[in-house]
C-alpha cells in the first residue's frame, strides 16, 4: 500500500493534493493542518473517511474505495501542552479509521497524527504517541496499524526508536529531512510508526507550499499479520 502524509502548512498547500495523489497513485492520504470547512469529499480517486471538527485546522484521511472499505472514524483528545491551553487549543491530535483491504481481506487502522508543538517536551509527546497508539489498538483489536503525520520530533529519534521497540511498535523515518525552512530546527518531522506491517520505504517529496515536505509511505502486511475471518 502507499499512503501519504502532509502537513498542509494552515491549508496553504491544499491545491497540491489533486497532483500528488495522481502522480504517486496513493491508496490513502493523511493530512495535518488542513481547514475542516474547505475540504472535498473526494480528491482523485480518493474519498474522505473523516475530518477533525474541534478545530478549524485539523486532520482528514481519504482512502481507495478500490481498495479498502470503510467501518468506523474517530477523532481522539490527547494530553494537552502549554501551548495548546494558551495559544491555540488543538482538541483533536489524533483521527483513525479502521479500514478493510479488499485485496487482501485484512484489517487495517489507519492513522493521521499531529503531535504537540516544539515549546512542549519530548516528554509530553513520547506520551501523546504512546496514548495514540493505545487508541488505536483500542479501535482496531490486534489489527495492524500505520500512524503517520507531523510528530514534531526532530531531536533525539534515536531515542523515540528505542521507545517505540520497547512497545512494539516500528518507527519509520524518511529518506530525507521533511522540514528545513529554518536552520535550526531541520531534520525528520514527519514519519510513521507501525504494528504489522513491513515498511519498504518511506520517501519525502518534493516541496510545496508547506513549511513541510509530504512523505510517502510505502508497505506491505507482516508475515505474521493474518487476513480478517
Amino acid at each position: 500500500m502507499r499512503v501519504i502524509s502532509y502537513n498542509l502548512r494552515k491549508h496553504k498547500a491544499s491545491g497540491e493534493l489533486a497532483d500528488l495523489v495522481r502522480d504517486f497513485d496513493v491508496d490513502a492520504l493523511c493530512l495535518q493542518e488542513c481547514d475542516a470547512t474547505d475540504m472535498p469529499d473526494k480528491i482523485g480517486n480518493l474519498e474522505l473517511a473523516d475530518i477533525t471538527k474541534g478545530n478549524r485546522l485539523g486532520l482528514a484521511i481519504y482512502y481507495s474505495t478500490e481498495r479498502f472499505s470503510a467501518l468506523e472514524t474517530n477523532a481522539f483528545s490527547l494530553k494537552k501542552s502549554l501551548h495548546d491551553m494558551v495559544l491555540a487549543p488543538a482538541h483533536e491530535r489524533l483521527l483513525g479509521t479502521r479500514l478493510i483491504d479488499r485485496q487482501t481481506n485484512h484489517g487495517l487502522v489507519l492513522a493521521s497524527f499531529h503531535a504537540a508543538p516544539l515549546t512542549a517536551s519530548n516528554s509530553l509527546r513520547r506520551k501523546q504517541i504512546d496514548a495514540a497508539h493505545a487508541e488505536l489498538v483500542e479501535m482496531g483489536g490486534e489489527q495492524v496499524t500505520l500512524m503517520v503525520g507531523d510528530f514534531n520530533y526532530p531531536f533525539f529519534t534515536q531515542n523515540l526508536t528505542e521507545h517505540m521497540k520497547s512497545s512494539g511498535y516500528d518507527l519509520s523515518l524518511s529518506d530525507r529531512r521533511t522540514y528545513t525552512r529554518y536552520k535550526v530546527f531541520r531534520g525528520h518531522f514527519d514519519f510513521a510508526t507501525s504494528l504489522g506491517l513491513e515498511i519498504d520505504s518511506v520517501e519525502t517529496l518534493p516541496r510545496g507550499a508547506s513549511d513541510h515536505l509530504p512523505i510517502l509511505v510505502t508497505a506491505e502486511y507482516g508475515q505474521g499479520t493474518k487476513p480478517v475471518g
